[in-house]
């Protein structure tokens, strides 16, 4: 069983920037594809970046492309998500996800997920 625990959300103003953490427990971190999804009310949980457990392999949303970046440090077992130029659609809350595939290509769905975070509240005031 793996645990996530999301860290780093809050307010900022629109242009502002916010570097969201996800630390995992367990010692097979590094085999795990990890992704970020950010869920907005009355919308559906949506992929923002993906990372595969090789990193060699990345994914962005149009939405975000240009302005975040996924990270991963395997010896913190913690994923990153910095997100920079934020806007007020930004406003979510933002989950880690953990799957185990030991594919080396990111995962875009969440069904594809297996762990998730409690996810973190993220707000860009205009």
């Amino acid at each position: 069983q793996v645990q996530l625990v999301e860290s780093g959300g809050g307010l900022v103003q629109a242009g502002g920037s916010l570097r969201l953490s996800c630390v995992a427990s367990g010692r097979t971190f590094s085999s795990y594809g990890m992704g970020w999804f950010r869920q907005a009310p009355g919308k559906e949980r949506e992929v923002v970046a993906a990372i595969s457990w090789s990193t060699r392999s990345t994914y962005y949303g149009e939405s975000v492309k240009g302005r975040f970046t996924i990270s991963r440090d395997n010896a913190k077992n913690t994923v990153y998500l910095q997100m920079n130029s934020l806007k007020p659609e930004d406003t979510a809350v933002y989950y880690c996800a953990a799957e185990r595939s030991g594919s080396t290509r990111y995962k875009l769905q969440p069904t594809s997920y297996d762990y998730w975070g409690q996810g973190t509240q993220v707000t860009v005031s205009s």
